[in-house]
């Protein structure tokens, strides 16, 4: 534990801030893991729905700077890919 008082405050700061990160990337990573779960078994309504689930969830973690937007749009390409693959 640090002894200066802005070293204290900055890791609870640091604290918050990677409670929230986490539970951002586990709200992306359980829309993702839903959709590839209707992908896997064939529902091809069900995930494209869930894929727009995927994205909302996508883009608000870029909008709170959780991922850069860049790989928040690697993400939602790579789940459309599979979902239009189904689709087809």
């Amino acid at each position: 534990m640090p002894n200066i008082k802005a070293s204290i405050l900055s890791v609870k700061s640091d604290a918050k801030r990677h409670a929230k990160n986490v539970a951002e990337k586990s709200r992306v990573h359980t829309a993702s893991r839903r959709v590839l779960d209707a992908v896997e078994a064939g529902n091809a309504d069900e995930a494209k729905s869930l894929l727009n689930v995927a994205c909302k969830r996508i883009d608000q973690a870029a909008a709170n700077n959780v991922f850069h937007k860049n790989a928040a749009a690697r993400k939602k390409s790579r789940l459309a890919k599979k979902v239009n693959a189904l689709a087809k």
